[in-house]
């Protein structure tokens, strides 16, 4: 017998690969019970407010796995510079196979549904918010200017966003290696860019 935190884990767990791989749009709470194999009684127990509030605690969760690997990434290397690439390299090796659905970013999630689901789109907005300033603070550990690190981190999290969409359209993590070989420039002045 399956734990109540095994089946609202298991539920959740599901749904997020589905909306990651077919959108929210996409993905309807029939396939949801079905792939999770549990019953449409535990997801409404677990879920009271059905599909959004699973879409919700979807996108927290990708959330906090993307940031606990974006951690782990930044904080591999002393050089911030390297640290960056390494990281956008990690995405990118995602990109070259067939199943990229774990390194989906966010905005795949935001872009289809920010203008018909307020609570969705807020919840993309504070992951997008969290992910930007885990970029700043780590540029402001190695000596940014605290404007400047924000503004780089908007820039950085703008790139990697569009980049997944074309890296997933392509099936190739290239554009996102191009990204890496860039990102010396984009971080080379600590002081506003030369203002």
């Amino acid at each position: 017998m399956k734990s109540k935190n095994n089946t609202r884990d298991m539920i959740l767990e599901t749904a997020s690969r589905l909306f990651q791989r077919q959108g929210y749009n996409g993905t309807g709470i029939n396939q949801i019970i079905e792939e999770s194999g549990t019953p449409k009684g535990s997801l409404y127990y677990h879920f009271p407010n059905g599909k959004e509030e699973i879409a919700i605690e979807a996108i927290q969760l990708v959330k906090e796995k993307i940031l606990e690997q974006t951690k782990i990434d930044l904080l591999s290397a002393n050089d911030v510079t390297s640290a960056f690439q390494q990281h956008i390299n990690n995405i990118a090796d995602f990109y070259d196979t067939e199943d990229v659905t774990e390194w989906l970013k966010i905005g795949l999630l935001a872009s289809e549904t920010a203008s018909s689901h307020e609570t969705l789109r807020l919840s993309c907005e504070t992951a997008f918010t969290e992910g930007q300033k885990l970029y700043a603070d780590i540029l402001k550990e190695h000596g940014y200017e605290k404007n400047f690190a924000q503004e780089l981190a908007v820039t950085i999290n703008a790139l990697l966003e569009g980049a997944t969409t074309i890296s997933l359209t392509r099936k190739s993590g290239d554009t996102l290696r191009v990204i890496a070989n860039i990102i010396p420039t984009l971080l080379e002045n600590k002081n506003n860019g030369g203002k």
